[in-house]
């Protein structure tokens, strides 16, 4: 099952943007997959992954193949 996050978040931006290097976690802070657009959250404690598979992770913990095709945003409930 695919949950649509933008139906439940507005997501803005963390500026200055993160090194790809170095990307921050936080409860607040989403993940978007720049080569098919889904946000998954940066500590998924349920079974989580973009379309392209960019992004993963289950648990507290997130694996991202390419962090360079990652944008760093902040959700807060609509």
């Amino acid at each position: 099952m695919k949950i649509d996050m933008r139906k439940i978040y507005n997501f803005h931006p963390v500026e200055p943007a993160p090194d790809p290097g170095d990307l921050p976690t936080g409860g607040d802070l989403y993940y978007e997959c720049a080569e098919c657009s889904d946000v998954v959250s940066s500590v998924p404690h349920i079974q989580s992954a973009c379309q392209c598979g960019n992004l993963s992770g289950n648990g507290g913990v997130l694996r991202v193949k390419d962090p360079v095709k990652v944008r760093v945003v902040r959700g807060k409930l609509k």
